[in-house]
C-alpha cells in the first residue's frame, strides 16, 4: 500500500512538473500588439492594504488606475483582520510618553524573524508606518484613543481601528478611491499576465464576472498598463495543497484564518513568469485563535487586547503557565501545538483574564453570546468548568500576581509594564488553538517593490508586488500589528514606483 502511494505521489509530481513547464512559457507578444479590451497607466491586483494604497498613491500623482479584486467584496483578508497596526513613532505614543523608533522597532522585527529577515526590506516598513498612519487619518480612517502592547514589541506601538477590524481601514480607502476615480472591479479573476517582445510586463488576462468557487467562471478579457501592474493579491493561506508543498506540517487538519479567496493563484502566475520565490515554506500561525470557531472568530481579538496583555494562559492538565504570553507568534503557536495527550491529540490551553483585563476586549459580548468566550464568578468555578486541578490553578493565579508586585515575572520572562494582578470577578476565558494565518514568504522584491527575475536576480519590467504576496521581510515570524504596517508601506512604494515608471506605448 506505502509502495502504490509512493508511485502515485511521484506520477502526480510528474504531471505537476509537467504543469508547471508549460506555464512557465511567459505569454509574450508576437508580431502585432496585443489588443486590450481597456488600458490604463496603472494596473492593481488585489483590494486590501498594500492594493488600496497602491492604487490611491498612484491616482494621487495623476495616473489613471485600474483596481482588479477576484472576490464579489472589496477588501481581501485586510477587511477582516484586527484592525492593529505598528507604528513607530505614532501621536499617542508621544502623548502617552512612550519612547519609540523605527529603530527599536527594526530590532523588534530582526529579533522576531529569527536571522530570515531581509533587513533592507524592514527599513523601508519601519520608517515608512509613520507616514502610512498618517496616510489613513488623511481619509478618515479612526483609531482607538490608546496604544496597545503585542507580542514580540519592546514598547506599546500598537494603534487599533475604533472597529476592531482591518474594514476600519479598508472601507474609507476604498471609498476614496472610488471618488478620485479608480475604475473598481470585483469578481475579476487575474490568470495570467502578457509580456511585449523585450520581456516586459504591459498586461493581464483576467475573467469578468468570475465566481471564485468556480475557477474557470467568467468572461475572458485583457487588460493594458502603460506603466506598470502591482500584484497586491495576498498569501495562500487557503491553498492547502501548496502550502503543504512549503510545509507538510500544514495540513487540512490545521485551519486558516484567512477568507475562502486566499489561494494564491497570482504569486503563482508570477513564479511561472520567472519571479524570485523568497522562503515559500515560512508561514505563520495565529497563536490567539480558538478550536471553538472559524476562521478570525471573536476569540482572537479578545486574546490579543485582553486575554495574553492581561490575563494568563495555562496548561489545562497542570493548571500552570507553560510560555511568555507576549513572546512573538512563532514563540507562542510551537508552545501551544506542543499541548498534546499521550496519543497525540491537542489539549486546549486556556487564556483567562479578569473583569479590568476584559474591559477594552470590545468581541466579548458577542463570544459570550455564542459561547466561544466563558464567564465565570470565581478561578475555582473556571477551574472545574475546563477539567484544570483547582489548587494548582489558584496556586498559579496568586503566583502570577505576586510577580506583578514584583514588577519580574521569574517564571516565563513575560514584560509587565501593562499586566494587572488577576483578581477581580468575573473572569472571562477561552480554549485556545493557532489557525494558519501568514504567508511570510512570497515573491522577492527590491526596496522599491520591484518583482526581482529569479534568473537575472534583476526587475522585471513593468511588474512590482507588494503586501503579503511578497516574501523576506519578516523571515521567520511576523510581529502583529506589521501586516498593515508592511501592506500600507509597499503598497505605497509600489503605487509610486509605478506611478514614475515610463509609459509603455500600447
Amino acid at each position: 500500500m506505502k509502495q502504490q502511494s509512493r508511485r502515485s505521489f511521484l506520477k502526480l509530481s510528474a504531471l505537476g512538473g509537467s504543469a508547471l513547464a508549460c506555464m512557465a512559457a511567459p505569454l509574450r507578444a508576437q508580431g502585432n500588439k496585443p489588443q486590450f479590451n481597456k488600458v490604463a497607466d496603472v494596473i492593481v491586483i488585489g483590494s486590501g492594504f498594500a492594493g488600496l494604497a497602491a492604487a490611491l498613491e498612484a491616482v494621487e500623482q495623476g495616473r489613471s488606475v485600474m483596481l482588479l479584486e477576484k472576490m464579489p467584496a472589496f477588501g481581501g483578508n485586510s477587511a477582516i483582520n484586527g484592525g492593529a497596526f505598528a507604528v513607530a513613532g505614532s501621536p499617542l505614543q508621544a502623548k502617552e510618553g512612550i519612547k519609540d523608533s523605527p529603530e527599536l522597532m527594526l530590532q523588534d522585527m530582526i529579533k522576531s524573524g529569527r536571522g530570515l529577515s531581509h533587513v533592507d526590506l524592514l527599513k523601508n516598513i519601519v520608517y515608512g508606518t509613520r507616514p502610512a498612519f498618517d496616510f489613513t487619518v488623511k481619509y478618515g480612517v479612526q483609531y482607538k484613543p490608546f496604544v496597545q502592547h503585542f507580542g514580540g514589541h519592546s514598547v506599546p506601538r500598537i494603534m487599533q481601528t475604533i472597529e476592531s477590524t482591518g474594514g476600519g481601514i479598508t472601507r474609507p480607502l476604498v471609498e476614496a478611491a472610488r471618488k478620485l476615480g479608480v475604475d473598481m472591479h470585483l469578481n475579476c479573476a487575474v490568470t495570467d499576465f502578457v509580456q511585449d517582445k523585450d520581456g516586459r510586463v504591459i498586461g493581464v488576462k483576467v475573467l469578468e464576472r468570475h465566481n471564485y468557487e468556480k475557477p474557470s467562471s467568467g468572461i475572458a478579457q485583457v487588460y493594458g498598463a502603460r506603466r506598470g501592474i502591482i500584484a497586491a493579491a495576498g498569501g495562500f493561506s487557503q491553498n492547502v495543497a501548496f502550502r503543504m508543498q512549503q510545509d507538510p506540517l500544514l495540513g487540512p487538519n490545521l485551519e486558516s484564518t484567512n477568507h475562502p479567496g486566499a489561494t494564491g493563484e497570482v504569486l503563482q502566475a508570477m513564479l511561472a513568469l520567472g519571479a524570485l520565490p523568497v522562503q515559500l515554506d515560512q508561514i505563520q500561525l495565529g497563536p490567539w485563535s480558538s478550536p471553538d470557531e472559524r476562521g478570525f472568530g471573536l476569540v482572537s481579538q479578545f486574546n490579543t487586547i485582553a486575554g495574553f496583555p492581561k490575563g494568563i494562559m495555562v496548561d489545562k492538565r497542570t493548571g500552570r503557565r507553560f510560555v511568555d504570553e507576549l513572546a512573538d507568534r512563532k514563540a507562542r503557536a510551537d508552545a501551544i501545538l506542543q499541548q498534546l495527550d499521550e496519543n497525540g491529540k491537542p489539549v486546549y490551553p486556556i487564556c483567562f483574564t479578569d473583569s479590568e483585563g476584559a474591559k477594552l476586549a470590545q468581541t466579548l459580548p458577542n463570544g459570550l453570546k455564542y459561547g466561544v468566550i466563558k464567564k465565570f464568578n470565581t478561578i475555582g468555578e473556571l477551574a472545574d468548568h475546563y477539567g484544570i486541578p483547582k489548587e494548582a490553578l489558584i496556586k498559579q493565579v496568586e503566583e502570577f500576581n505576586g510577580y506583578i508586585r514584583a514588577k519580574k515575572d521569574a517564571q516565563c520572562g513575560r514584560p509587565l509594564d501593562i499586566a494587572i494582578e488577576i483578581k477581580t470577578a468575573p473572569f472571562y476565558a477561552a480554549r485556545v488553538w493557532p489557525k494558519v494565518h501568514y504567508c511570510m514568504g512570497g515573491i522577492g522584491i527590491t526596496k522599491d517593490a520591484e518583482v526581482i527575475n529569479v534568473r537575472t536576480q534583476q526587475p522585471i519590467p513593468g511588474l512590482y508586488a507588494a503586501g503579503e504576496v511578497t516574501g523576506g521581510t519578516h523571515g521567520a515570524s511576523r510581529l502583529g500589528g506589521c501586516a498593515i504596517a508592511d501592506g500600507l508601506v509597499t503598497g505605497r512604494v509600489a503605487g509610486a514606483a509605478a506611478a514614475k515608471a515610463p509609459a509603455a506605448d500600447l
